[in-house]
């Protein structure tokens, strides 16, 4: 409660944006359990627990400091004067540094830079955000010639995170996909990590993981667009006071007598689960699979086992048959 207080503090005398003071307001209510967590609480949170136990935190991107969907404010801008304050730099005397940048409209510069950053910076937890997660097109090269391929040909490790905005909303072709096939294509040999998660709480905890694990991995993560203001899409304070990030979710419905296993990851879970219940379907269970490479085979055969009944399991994605992780899994 404390930190989800600091986090959303701001200096006596500044005049916040009457909608930003309401969400601040909110992420207060979260940090005492009075509201469930959403990302953009999440995320924050995560970053104000390692930067006072001594992580540094490096966010860039194309309108980072906000965050493009209006999720974030890591930044405070008076509307009267226009001073900016940063509230995570805040949190304790003692605190690790906290930066976050909107950047230029390069993508290939940008992640180059940050990648390099990651490389040199290896304590420091080094996140570059696409505006829309297609937009790392432009980063291709950064990511086949460096992130997926230094550890192999050069011996050097990186744990720079991208956050690739993804899910079908009705925005087009640029604005939906983050090509989450493509990086599954790269991955071999444990070279970096994949992951789609579907709740602030597994949010939260990948990312304090990539952190704080002493194994250097990048870490490629699909994340929401609608989801970030979906009431469906919470986390109650507890699944952060406890926990880890679980690579398998099984269905927290626990159907009984399941005939059929529906495997999913990431945003569609929660239309299956509304399908589902609206129907009055009993017999379908649903797994999320939060992390798709490394693939967790241990927990997942269990979570499939837990259904011995079932006749038939399927793979379900918003994606084509061609793009998402069907051609992968």
């Amino acid at each position: 409660a404390d930190l989800c207080r600091r986090m959303s503090h701001s200096p006596e005398g500044f005049h916040i944006h009457p909608k930003v003071r309401k969400l601040y307001d909110q992420r207060v209510q979260m940090g005492t359990g009075q509201l469930a967590f959403d990302y953009g609480a999440a995320e924050l949170l995560a970053f104000s627990s390692l930067l006072v136990d001594g992580t540094p935190v490096r966010l860039s991107g194309q309108d980072s400091q906000r965050g493009t969907f209006n999720q974030r404010h890591a930044v405070l801008v008076d509307i009267e004067n226009e001073d900016r304050y940063f509230p995570l730099q805040h949190l304790s005397a003692e605190q690790a540094r906290f930066e976050v940048y909107n950047s230029m409209l390069s993508e290939a510069a940008v992640l180059g830079f940050e990648y390099g950053y990651s490389r040199d910076s290896p304590e420091t937890l080094v996140l570059w955000e696409a505006q829309f997660g297609d937009f790392a097109n432009g980063a291709q090269i950064i990511i086949d010639q460096f992130i997926v391929c230094s550890e192999t040909k050069w011996g050097e490790t990186s744990s720079i995170v991208l956050l690739l905005p993804h899910g079908y909303h009705g925005q087009g072709p640029e604005h939906s996909s983050a090509r989450l096939e493509r990086y599954l294509q790269a991955c071999a040999e444990d070279n970096i990590q994949v992951a789609y998660p579907s709740t602030p709480a597994s949010y939260f905890h990948i990312l304090r993981r990539q952190a704080l694990r002493k194994i250097k991995k990048p870490l490629i993560l699909m994340t929401p667009k609608g989801m970030l203001r979906d009431p469906r899409c919470t986390s109650p304070i507890g699944d952060f006071a406890t926990g880890r990030f679980e690579e398998i979710l099984p269905d927290p419905a626990v159907p009984k007598n399941a005939k059929r296993v529906i495997l999913c990851s990431g945003k569609v879970y929660f239309d299956l689960a509304d399908h589902r219940k609206a129907e009055k379907i009993e017999d379908t269970a649903i797994i999320r699979v939060e992390q798709l490479y490394p693939l967790h085979e241990k927990k997942l055969q269990a979570a499939v086992a837990a259904h011995g009944k079932a006749e038939k399991i399927i793979w379900c994605q918003e994606e084509s048959a061609n793009m998402g992780a069907w051609p992968f899994m």
